[in-house]
């Protein structure tokens, strides 16, 4: 009986970290949109700043 428990307990743990592992991935890749925008914003600033003649 003390074996079920275990493999139960072990099998609910490795489900936990995945959906952890998940959600974290998940929270990586949101933030990894907005950095590129974030960039892609200040390098055009930076392009418009030095060549404000020059078309998008």
């Amino acid at each position: 009986m003390m074996k079920r428990r275990h493999k139960r307990n072990s099998a609910q743990s490795v489900l936990e970290y995945a959906i952890l592992i998940a959600v974290i991935s998940a929270a990586f890749s949101a933030m990894f949109v907005y950095f590129q925008r974030s960039v892609n914003a200040r390098l055009e600033d930076l392009r418009q700043e030095y060549s404000p003649d020059a078309a998008p």
